[in-house]
């Protein structure tokens, strides 16, 4: 027998159907378990972390890239590999300061929101998807790229976009190491 060229793609979207949906399923266990919606937040925050600094390993074995000499590299590395190779989704990059320290990447399509329409009026302060904050603040400290990561926009609460902050907390000169 032989396979259908367009097989791969299909499993790839029904396997991440099934994480989005599963992940809704975490999301409303969390709400179902811890009544603020910072508690969820910071449980969701927890375990992207912890899932960011074992998908590094992954992320560099799969796409063998180079090292980034900037924090624009790095930013554009995480919107156009990283994004596009775990979520499926290409989101664009700006610089938000004058230090080129702060970013924000701009998700015009958030796959893990495809099945929710609205977060209810009781959890206006939960942040859906937090666990991609600290996914990229797991890898990128596995990277000793110290972060902050958070959503500045999030179309479930109403904004146009859905936009991820990025704040690199070293400057690149405190990266390098000195030799004595």
């Amino acid at each position: 027998m032989s396979r259908s060229p367009g097989r791969k793609q299909e499993n790839h979207k029904i396997s991440r159907e099934l994480f989005v949906l599963t992940y809704g399923a975490l999301v409303a266990q969390l709400c179902k378990e811890y009544e603020k919606d910072e508690d969820v937040n910071a449980c969701l925050d927890r375990m992207g972390y912890s899932i960011g600094i074992r998908l590094i390993d992954d992320f560099l074995a799969r796409s063998a890239v180079k090292k980034c000499r900037s924090y624009s590299e790095t930013a554009d590395m995480i919107a156009q590999v990283a994004f596009k190779m775990y979520l499926g989704v290409t989101p664009s990059v700006s610089c938000n300061s004058v230090t080129g320290n702060e970013f924000s990447l701009i998700l015009d399509k958030n796959p893990l929101v495809d099945f929710v329409e609205e977060l209810p009026a009781e959890r206006a302060s939960l942040c859906y998807c937090n666990l991609l904050c600290g996914v990229i603040r797991g890898a990128l400290e596995m990277v000793h790229l110290a972060a902050e990561v958070s959503f500045l926009q999030d179309r479930l609460k109403g904004d146009a976009v859905t936009e991820i902050g990025i704040t690199f907390l070293r400057k690149p000169e405190d990266r390098r190491h000195r030799r004595n």
